[in-house]
């Protein structure tokens, strides 16, 4: 009898997916302590199981080199930056996964965040509830020219809702998809032309070595004054400090972002100014997309082969 360990907390407190998931497995450990699980407790929670659900679990080469039973490992969420692919493919264990089940739900709450920037409603909202009452003028997104860095999933779903806001979209990515921006017309840039053009500039890249920090002070100065920037991805891709430098100073427009280098995030002042709007990591945490993610989780516990394949979220 196969054992399979659930070590996500959101996972195993729903329970349309508990059901689902022991409608097809008997053998089931769910984490309902609501534990955060990380080193010796994810260890010790994962032993003796030979597949397991993990979200924000990181499991490096120390905790799996201690989880020689450990054959499948399937991710609840879209991004891998929490797994170490390379000592799970040293050591055998198969991923299952599936890329954009949660697409819908970022690129609804990109538009949301462009809408809100560009309009001025927090501090709407803030005038009428402190008993004030005076127009605060914005400005539409219909129009406006934005630039996606990052054309995997979540980029392509957002490039195709805002066709009809009639939006100039441009896009960098390192790798080419042709077909879909003859399809679309967007247009693929340089990193550097799509900052210096672009009115609402938002983030749709993977974290690694290779984008930490992708947007450094270097390159956020050369956004416009008058642009947003959006990161619903993954914390690490800005330098957070120079963007609050650029927000305090006028130099930058206003900023959302739903993901920090540390969560929760610990600076204040970055938080209380009037221009960044902050949500706690809210993404996927649409109803649909939660059913979505967790179903391909359950999925990819029967996968075979090795799929161990990192794409753009």
């Amino acid at each position: 009898m196969t054992r399979i360990a659930v070590a996500s907390r959101s996972f195993s407190k729903h329970p349309v997916l508990r059901a689902e998931l022991l409608a097809r497995h008997s053998q089931v450990t769910f984490n309902d302590g609501g534990q955060s699980l990380s080193g010796e407790t994810l260890v010790t929670f994962l032993k003796g199981h030979e597949r397991a659900i993990t979200a924000l679990e990181r499991l490096d080469a120390s905790v799996l080199a201690r989880l020689p039973e450990l054959k499948v490992i399937a991710k609840y969420g879209v991004g891998l930056d929490m797994l170490d692919l390379p000592a799970m493919q040293a050591q055998g264990i198969r991923l299952g996964w599936r890329g954009g089940v949660n697409k819908r739900s970022v690129s609804e709450l990109v538009i949301a965040f462009a809408v809100t920037l560009l309009r001025h409603l927090p501090q709407a909202a803030a005038l009428v509830r402190e008993d004030g009452w005076r127009q605060i003028m914005g400005r539409q997104l219909s129009d406006r020219t934005v630039g996606i860095v990052g054309c995997g999933h979540v980029g392509k779903d957002l490039a195709r809702l805002l066709g009809p806001w009639g939006c100039r979209i441009l896009a960098h990515d390192i790798r080419d998809f042709p077909d879909f921006y003859a399809e679309t017309g967007v247009r693929p840039v340089a990193l550097d032309a799509l900052l210096t053009a672009a009115d609402v500039v938002t983030l749709h890249l993977p974290f690694d070595e290779t984008t930490r920090n992708i947007l450094s002070a270097e390159r956020l100065g050369r956004m416009r004054p008058d642009a947003i920037l959006i990161n619903a991805a993954r914390g690490g891709l800005v330098d957070e400090a120079a963007l609050k430098a650029m927000l305090a100073e006028g130099r930058l427009a206003g900023a959302a972002f739903d993901v920090f280098a540390q969560e929760p995030p610990a600076d204040r002042e970055l938080l209380r100014l009037p221009n960044f709007l902050a949500t706690p990591h809210i993404g996927g945490s649409a109803e649909e997309a939660v059913l979505a993610m967790g179903r391909a989780a359950i999925e990819g516990l029967e996968v075979n082969g090795d799929p161990l394949a990192v794409a753009q979220s």
